[in-house]
């Protein structure tokens, strides 16, 4: 075992005293920051993005609803936020919206090519089935 000498062990260290011209340096850089990355918003409306509730209004009130007036920017964002992508952007703006984007067939649909329409076919396993499943439908409808 080897033995420690408690007597040359490092005694704890004084806490440094605050340099407080270094810590207004700091406040006075960090406040210059916010305020150059700072935006100013002057223009308060609703955020058509998220569901708005309407309430009527008060049975009191002296103002009709008539005399409301719409705020055209606020029913043009409102509609835009509503829209679907494919409305919105001429083409997809992610990798997920690509699939599905465009919908319109690539050729006509023929009923009479054999090569393309495949109608559904019954075989004695499918028929079998059917009549099986009918029955049991009905057994339980019956009860």
């Amino acid at each position: 075992f080897k033995r420690i000498n408690l007597s040359t062990m490092a005694a704890p260290k004084e806490p440094v005293p605050l340099n407080f011209v270094h810590q207004n340096a700091i406040l006075c850089e960090t406040i210059k920051k916010e305020q150059k990355h700072q935006k100013l918003h002057k223009d308060y409306r609703v955020n058509p993005f998220k569901k708005m509730h309407v309430l009527a209004g008060k049975p009191n009130e002296a103002m009709a609803e008539d005399d409301a007036q719409e705020d055209d920017q606020y029913i043009n964002i409102f509609k835009k936020a509503r829209e679907l992508p494919t409305e919105k952007y001429e083409y997809p703006q992610t990798e997920s919206q690509s699939y599905g984007w465009f919908t319109a067939p690539l050729i006509d649909s023929d009923r009479s090519d054999i090569r393309l329409h495949h109608p559904r076919k019954m075989s004695e396993v499918t028929k079998y089935m059917d009549a099986a499943w009918r029955l049991k439908e009905q057994s339980e409808n019956m009860q």
